[in-house]
């Protein structure tokens, strides 16, 4: 057992894998392939209008969890706010 498989580094086949699987969930919804990327940098640009949040650590993801494909954001609120 290596250090790095001890923390959980993920394998070259599984990063490939969840990439496929990411692709496919876009398609069978209709959506771009840089989707996620496009509504972050749309949620960048408007939450960057307020400085009570960090729009520089926003992040955008669709995860598939049992069957079911959900769209996840974090907007942190800005440091001492």
């Amino acid at each position: 057992m290596s250090v790095f498989s001890f923390f959980g580094k993920q394998s070259s086949a599984s990063k490939a894998k969840e990439r496929l699987m990411m692709v496919l969930s876009y398609e069978r919804k209709g959506l771009p392939p840089n989707f996620a990327d496009i509504l972050k940098n749309d949620l960048v640009t408007f939450f960057s209008k307020y400085p009570q949040f960090d729009s520089h650590n926003i992040e955008v993801e669709i995860k598939s969890e049992n069957d079911r494909d959900e769209l996840w954001i974090s907007i942190p609120f800005a440091n001492g706010k």
